[in-house]
């Protein structure tokens, strides 16, 4: 691509990434309104082990979220492709999820791509279909003891989920 055509893209393509960041606070603060944001009322997407419209997405995937100790979907790599009104756009993530088995925590990694399709409608950039691809997995069964705290430091504490987390009274992301 071309600098010119970049720099002509670049307000559309930040709103794109803004959206795709959105997401990820969305699920792992468990916020339904953030993660609600992030998707088109009419969007589908197909998430291995669900497939269907961002409502019923999202009555699925936080009941399971707010099962877990926590989690982290962190994003990497973006490709954009502006095509008028609708983008192309491949993100790699990485999720982390502490799961309790019925006897202990696991921690359970995976990592894979955010293959979607954005429209912009009324001047704003949100999914219209979401395929979640992934790539690779690992769990450990030896999780990190928060009684003990990262490094034996018992005094850090984990972060939480909406609305008591820090950042819903530190900031305004909404």
């Amino acid at each position: 691509m071309k600098v010119a055509q970049i720099r002509e893209e670049m307000v559309d393509r930040e709103a794109i990434r803004d959206c795709i960041y959105r997401y990820s606070r969305g699920v792992d603060r468990c916020d339904e309104d953030m993660l609600r944001s992030a998707y088109w009322e009419d969007a589908e997407d197909d998430h291995c082990l669900f497939v269907g419209k961002r409502e019923d997405l999202i009555a699925w995937v936080l009941p399971l979220l707010r099962g877990m100790a926590a989690s982290q979907h962190t994003i990497g790599n973006i490709l954009i492709r502006l095509h008028g009104d609708h983008a192309d756009v491949e993100s790699y993530y990485h999720g982390h999820h502490r799961v309790h088995d019925g006897t202990r925590f696991v921690d359970s990694v995976q990592a894979g791509r955010y293959v979607d399709r954005f429209e912009k409608r009324d001047d704003e950039w949100r999914i219209a279909r979401r395929k979640v691809i992934v790539d690779w997995f690992r769990e450990y069964t030896d999780s990190g003891d928060w009684e003990n705290g990262p490094a034996g430091h018992a005094e850090i504490r984990p972060g939480e989920r909406y609305p008591t987390d820090y950042s819903y009274t530190a900031a305004d992301f909404g």
